[in-house]
């Protein structure tokens, strides 16, 4: 017999927002880091970014074939701006103040220390349920 009421939407656990203080350059009156809040990606989410951030590259030896292949920079920028609900990134007030026009260069301006920006994108791949995260991947495939 089935179980099948277990598996309706209204059983299903929600992840909710999180926090992170993304960067130690931006702080509140008393010298705290700001906590920057975070939403869980829905697969489908996930999908679409991973989708605009293919791009077709030649197969060597083969002309006229070609294989995709994943922009893991613009994948990891993009699934961040899509996870960060606060501080807004589209607000085109915290753009001009930054002197930018879209909401992958705020984020690279917000947070300038490279360390930090791969602290952040460490966190929001982990928080999205990647135990492995891209960095890892790209570093592993060096090797």
């Amino acid at each position: 017999m089935s179980n099948l009421s277990l598996f309706l939407k209204k059983n299903k656990i929600q992840k909710e927002n999180t926090t992170y203080a993304a960067t130690k350059s931006l702080c509140d009156d008393k010298g705290n880091p700001l906590l920057w809040e975070i939403k869980p990606l829905t697969t489908k989410e996930n999908e679409d970014i991973r989708e605009a951030c293919m791009i077709e590259v030649p197969v060597k030896g083969k002309p006229n074939m070609f294989r995709p292949k994943l922009v893991t920079s613009k994948y990891l920028t993009k699934m961040m701006v899509a996870s960060i609900v606060e501080p807004n990134l589209y607000n085109a007030e915290l753009q001009d103040s930054y002197e930018v026009k879209t909401p992958e260069d705020l984020l690279k301006e917000m947070v300038n220390d490279p360390g930090e920006y791969n602290d952040l994108a460490t966190f929001i791949q982990q928080f999205n349920g990647f135990n492995t995260t891209m960095q890892d991947k790209v570093e592993e495939a060096k090797n």
